[in-house]
């Protein structure tokens, strides 16, 4: 019964762990909504340095820079809408994971849906403009392989005689 119940028990206790964040003890905020805010904007924010991991995860030195920074201002009494200005302001846009649906940003929010819809047009198109693509026509036979096909039918179709 225990080496049934041992595995179990520890793949449950493994996937009851919190996923493993690159946030190191001396940053920890001591007041736990604080932290809670800090880490929510924390995973929000690009690392620079990995460039497709959040700040929150990475652990670049920048990343922890980054960190300690949302704390100070957190802790200064900034909002979470001032703390993401700020850094936008001193890093750019490319410092949140998912960019906001703004004039500057229109770009990169419209062209993916219309690669889509035009690649998918495309093909469309290119499906129905091929020779042979109706669904139910059958392909004409050339010449040789009609008088193939005639010399390998037997011979055994009725003659109409009784």
């Amino acid at each position: 019964m225990h080496r049934v119940l041992a595995p179990i028990l520890l793949a449950l206790a493994v996937m009851a762990t919190p996923a493993a964040h690159a946030v190191l003890p001396d940053e920890v905020m001591g007041d736990p909504a604080k932290e809670t805010r800090a880490r929510a904007l924390s995973r929000e924010l690009r690392c620079m340095v990995c460039q497709n991991q959040s700040i929150d995860d990475s652990e670049a030195p920048l990343a922890r820079d980054l960190r300690l920074l949302v704390r100070e201002r957190i802790a200064s009494g900034d909002s979470d809408r001032q703390v993401i200005d700020f850094l936008v302001a001193r890093y750019g846009e490319f410092v949140l994971l998912k960019p906001r649906f703004e004039r500057q940003t229109l770009l990169l929010w419209l062209v993916p849906p219309f690669v889509l819809i035009v690649g998918g047009l495309a093909l469309w198109m290119y499906a129905r403009r091929r020779p042979g693509a109706e669904a139910g026509a059958p392909a004409a036979l050339t010449p040789e392989e009609e008088a193939r096909l005639v010399a390998l039918m037997p011979d055994d179709r009725p003659s109409g005689r009784s």
